[in-house]
């Protein structure tokens, strides 16, 4: 190599014109919004139109603590977008902190450390093991130069490079012997010299910060739906508040009162719960979802990732443990299976293979493959005669395009010889042994088996030479091949089982990987994907259409050689036919994908940065089988904010009939301002904090995903609710006519409907805790938060009836025991076809098992 003393470098003063010239080598920042452009953006949200609408209509009716809770919300949700328009900055800075790693540069003939962020065009960088590159550059000289580009491709094994000719164009990162390296790579092993070719944006890292920063955020689903139920519950409650002021007007002539009435029905109707249970059940999940190590940075992800229908996963780090492990030996025409410790025995003659292996690498080896063949040389070979801590290196033959292998010259302190190791790719070691055409035949047939298997290959050769001069080329020794090294990097553990959860919830799980078909292949079976032999590659992704592409991948679990570009048109074909797609990733190569993504999860522990503040998820323990814990979470989550969304519904059906039927009838009012505000108390915490802490149905991991275009709230349970609460008011009216009927005072018959409402409110609650499980099966597994709430509910109810200065703020009168057996009976009554409409549904589902 090239000796750096002897390179002058740029100048001072010409680096400093050209940082000038080109600017700092960094991800330009993303444009800001200003604060005002910000609120209005928020403010067209009709979501927080509502909210503020509702606390002004609180604070005009003297209401000033319930309109103060109101705009607390607009300040959540104010809040919540604030964060949304920091998390595209956020990445963009994340990866600007990535590409700018400290530099070994020379200037004026001196080797300098510098900051990455200072490399200009033209510089000359010293490369070293464990260098992270600070920029795009052509490699001027280099010696066994390896560099992890990973990052960028997805190749779980580092790549060979080689010295410029002063010719070749630049082109994109993968593969070997290409004389360019990238901003963000790694150098795994051997040193260089390159000169900058890019710098800042217009590197190849620069490339994907541009792609993130051209993603557009998409309005999850749950927040569309919540928004149209707001919507809808505004839309009602407005029509029946001019209802009730009309004719309470025009029957009774009393307008003022006719106002005041329909406001206080319009106030019941104001769905101002609905985005306090959302708010509340998104944290409350999240919370939930951290205790099994699956980090929220985006809550509206929570609901989506119960939805998905296609989970798209990065091979490398995600599905395997990015850490290459010898699993295979060929010796003498026999392969030989090497375990992760002793209790696995080795053949004898599988001892010289790793001996040699050993000697062909570094002594202290940066290079993972190195680091495996060393370390089964430590568990098998220690203390043996294979082990030589004493001989000493006298010369190593590195790598280069001619010879893909490489060959290190010992001298051993009581041998008259030279003992000389080699290792490289086989055909290469194969070559060196000049091999007769029936063991040339032989051992391609082991390099076809090997490669089915989805294993790295290296050929290893020894030699012995007598004390002189050595060669200058290692085609002068006399090799014999001793055998041949296959290298794997293993699945996760858990991979195979949460790939079969997955599947069997009705999810797709599809590979996206920047490694070689092959490889590709054999990890896809050995994980259990549909179809592994069906596989995409790069190539043929370049060439097709996005129409094509479009249907190609719906029968396609499967693509190899894909760059970072290719990954985000997977994930935006998947989207295009529909489908709600979770992307994970671990490196900077993923973040366009992880981005536009429906949900993206990165990996906590191996992931960067740059995957981490894409993603809406983060797996802290890159656990794949969080994954489906996140799944049966959010699942979950979202059937009990249905189960909220329907008790909300039924619920307002008796407050609203009961104060807009005394009023058609020419009754005494029932509800008011005061009762709808107690009934608010009961409602906001039963449909947040009860529902929420619900348990997930049995057969909830067994459901097809919900379809993107499925409602929040569908028609069935629209019917049902509906018919929950038309049956809750005709009890409830009916105990009030009884009341009117046996000629009690308007106070006495006010108290006893109220109390059965509240009654029935409760049975409400109970029945819709599960649409599976009878009442009795309910109680049995009820969370304790539930019986909590409920002994608040009953604690307040007797606080109004039975502290005076409550009861007359409320208008009731005492009420004694016959008369609250007769609430509490009511509300049992209300709810009782409900219950034996779930067994008819348990005994109907059995049947067609």
């Amino acid at each position: 190599m090239e000796d750096p003393q002897n390179i002058n470098g740029l100048s001072v003063p010409a680096a400093a014109a050209r940082l000038q010239e080109d600017g700092f080598n960094e991800l330009p920042s993303q444009r800001k919004k200003n604060f005002v452009a910000i609120i209005l953006g928020i403010l067209r949200e009709p979501m927080l139109l509502l909210l503020i609408g509702s606390g002004t209509i609180y604070l005009f009716l003297g209401e000033p603590r319930d309109a103060l809770m109101l705009m607390s919300f607009v300040f959540v949700v104010i809040g919540m977008s604030f964060y949304q328009e920091q998390k595209t900055q956020s990445a963009l800075e994340a990866l600007r902190d990535l590409s700018s790693p400290r530099a070994l540069v020379i200037r004026d003939g001196d080797q300098r450390r510098i900051a990455g962020r200072e490399v200009v065009r033209e510089d000359v960088i010293v490369l070293r093991e464990g260098d992270r590159i600070p920029a795009d550059a052509v490699v001027l000289a280099c010696s066994d130069l390896l560099v992890d580009e990973s990052l960028l491709t997805g190749e779980s094994v580092p790549v060979r490079k080689s010295q410029w000719d002063g010719k070749q164009a630049a082109q994109r990162p993968g593969g070997d012997d290409l004389p360019f390296v990238y901003s963000g790579s790694m150098v795994i092993a051997g040193s260089g010299l390159a000169r900058v070719s890019l710098t800042g944006a217009r590197t190849e890292l620069g490339k994907i910060g541009k792609a993130l920063q051209g993603i557009a955020e998409e309005e999850t689903l749950l927040k569309k739906e919540t928004g149209r139920l707001v919507r809808l519950f505004f839309f009602i409650g407005l029509v029946l508040c001019v209802l009730v002021v009309l004719v309470y007007g025009l029957t009774r002539g009393n307008w003022i009162q006719g106002v005041l009435s329909g406001l206080t029905l319009g106030m019941a109707m104001m769905p101002e719960e609905l985005p306090v249970v959302l708010m509340i059940f998104l944290t409350m999940g999240a919370w939930r979802m951290s205790k099994n190590q699956v980090l929220t940075r985006h809550t509206y992800a929570v609901e989506t990732l119960g939805a998905a229908t296609v989970l798209c996963t990065d091979k490398t780090g995600t599905l395997t443990l990015n850490k290459m492990r010898l699993s295979v030996l060929y010796v003498k025409g026999k392969f030989h299976d090497v375990g992760a410790d002793k209790s696995q025995r080795l053949a004898e003659e599988a001892h010289e293979l790793i001996e040699n292996g050993i000697l062909a690498s570094q002594a202290d080896p940066f290079d993972p493959i190195e680091k495996a063949i060393k370390q089964v040389g430590n568990i098998y070979l220690e203390g043996t005669e294979h082990i030589h801590h004493s001989w000493s290196l006298v010369k190593a033959y590195p790598l280069s395009r001619e010879l893909i292998a490489m060959s290190h010259v010992w001298e051993a302190p009581d041998h008259e010889q030279f003992v000389v190791a080699a290792k490289g790719s086989p055909e290469a070691v194969a070559g060196l042994c000049h091999l007769a055409e029936a063991a040339q035949g032989e051992l391609t047939g082991a390099i076809e088996e090997m490669a089915g298997r989805g294993l790295r290959i290296l050929g290893v050769a020894k030699a012995v030479f007598r004390k002189s001069d050595l060669p200058e080329l290692q085609h002068a020794f006399k090799f014999e091949l001793v055998g041949l090294l296959g290298f794997i990097d293993p699945v996760r553990p858990t991979v195979p089982g949460a790939v079969k959860e997955a599947q069997a919830a009705g999810i797709r799980v599809v590979m996206i990987t920047g490694d070689y078909p092959a490889t590709a292949v054999h990890i896809a079976r050995e994980i259990g994907l549909v179809d592994p032999e069906l596989v995409i590659t790069g190539a043929e992704l370049e060439s097709l259409s996005p129409e094509e592409l479009r249907e190609r991948i719906m029968s396609v679990n499967v693509f190899a050689r894909v760059v970072p570009e290719q990954k985000l048109a997977i994930v935006n074909a998947f989207k295009a036919n529909g489908e709600i797609t979770a992307m994970t990733g671990d490196g900077v190569n993923d973040a366009p994908a992880l981005k536009a993504a429906n949900i993206g999860i990165a990996m906590g522990e191996r992931g960067t940065d740059v995957a981490r503040e894409s993603s809406a998820l983060v797996l802290l323990n890159d656990d794949f089988a969080s994954i489906v814990n996140a799944v049966r979470m959010g699942r979950r989550i979202f059937d009990n904010l249905q189960k909220a969304v329907a008790y909300t519904f039924a619920v307002h059906v008796p407050i609203a009939g009961m104060s807009l039927l005394p009023v058609l009838f020419n009754m005494p009012i029932v509800l008011m301002p005061a009762h709808i505000a107690f009934l608010e108390l009961i409602i906001n915490p039963a449909c947040s904090t009860v529902f929420e802490s619900v348990p997930e149905e049995k057969d909830i991991m067994y459901r097809p995903p919900r379809s993107l275009k499925e409602s929040l709230f569908k028609q069935n349970t629209f019917i049902v609710s509906l018919l929950q609460g038309i049956s809750v008011l005709a009890v409830v009216f009916t105990v009030y006519v009884y009341a009117l009927s046996v000629r009690m005072s308007d106070n006495e018959c006010r108290t006893l409907a109220f109390t059965t409402l509240v009654f029935s409110n409760i049975m409400l609650i109970l029945t819709n805790l599960s649409w599976s499980k009878n009442m009795i099966a309910i109680v049995k597994v009820t969370d304790r938060v539930v019986w909590w709430m409920m002994g608040g509910m009953l604690l307040a109810l007797a606080a109004v009836l039975y502290v005076p200065f409550l009861r007359s703020l409320f208008h009731f009168l005492p009420i004694t025991v016959s008369r609250l057996g007769l609430a509490l009976a009511g509300g049992v009554l209300s709810l009782l076809w409900f219950e034996g409409l779930k067994l008819l549904w348990k005994k109907l589902s059995l049947r067609h098992r």
